[in-house]
């Protein structure tokens, strides 16, 4: 475990120095759009990184990275076999990955083939009467198995839905010790109209003239140690709410987290955009196709 953390505080003091040398040339390359946060956090889009640089950079390490994927019901026979198979053509290619499938029905299970470098592991989705949102039911099952292997398997992590199809390379240039995506619906929109959470008593409350940016729950990711982080200050959430008689979405309690938590660098709404709406000239590459009509 110290030698596993020892490996994390490298990685993110290298990984901010790297970013400190590219961050000069992110405006010059895309002057259309906001590269950088007010807290100097990078915003990737197509064009504002050195894939060449990273790579060399990241191919020294021999890091391991995880997706982690939810997918119970009509997600398993409407989108698993596609996430995997683009997931497996487009993510992280070229470094070690791992594949965690949360599901509570393996005979769904459809045939994978992965390519090098890369495996897959089979986590039981465990359900209690009482856990009725299944937002809650996954990050709770994603906790016991962060916290019993995949701490311990990879240096980083992502937690995507599986109504997503990849669609081009998704690199190490989205790596991070926090990591968030920006909603395609909302990017484009003025701050006061974003959807936060608004009534007072509730965990996840963020007043209106507050907020940075509205971030998408599909896509969340970083050092196991965040993502962890984030769970629990999810879960804590929601308990608190439920005393409170209130209930609110999982969307809005991951806003809130990276309200306070500011996240390390932000993914463009290249990483997740949905089909539905007409592409603007912002969006160069799509790297993901988020269905929304599904939710």
């Amino acid at each position: 475990m110290e030698r596993m953390n020892s490996k994390w505080k490298m990685l993110l003091l290298t990984s901010f120095a790297l970013l400190l040398m590219l961050i000069k040339h992110r405006s010059r390359k895309r002057p259309d759009v906001k590269t950088t946060t007010d807290w100097f956090a990078p915003i990737i889009w197509e064009g504002t990184y050195n894939r060449q640089v990273l790579e060399k950079y990241y191919k020294r390490l021999n890091i391991t990275i995880g997706l982690a994927v939810f997918a119970t019901g009509k997600f398993v026979d409407q989108y698993l076999e596609k996430f995997l198979q683009s997931a497996n053509k487009h993510f992280m290619i070229g470094y070690n990955v791992i594949f965690y499938i949360l599901m509570d029905d393996f005979s769904k299970l459809p045939p994978i083939e992965l390519g090098p470098l890369r495996t897959f592991k089979l986590c039981t989705v465990l359900k209690q009467h009482v856990w009725k949102d299944f937002n809650y039911i996954y990050m709770k099952n994603l906790d016991m198995y962060i916290i019993e292997h995949i701490q311990h398997e990879v240096d980083f992590l992502f937690s995507m839905t599986v109504n997503q199809i990849f669609k081009n390379d998704f690199g190490v240039e989205t790596l991070g010790e926090s990591v968030a995506q920006l909603h395609a619906w909302w990017y484009f929109r003025h701050a006061e109209n974003f959807p936060y959470e608004r009534r007072p008593k509730s965990a996840a409350f963020i007043p209106f003239g507050e907020g940075d940016f509205y971030y998408q729950s599909a896509v969340f990711g970083g050092t196991p140690r965040e993502v962890l982080a984030f769970i629990k200050e999810y879960q804590k959430g929601v308990t608190s709410d439920n005393r409170n008689g209130l209930k609110s979405i999982y969307e809005h309690y991951l806003n809130k987290y990276l309200f306070i938590n500011k996240p390390t660098k932000l993914l463009s709404p290249e990483y997740n955009w949905d089909p539905n709406f007409r592409t603007p000239p912002q969006i160069k590459h799509v790297k993901i196709a988020w269905h929304s009509n599904s939710i």
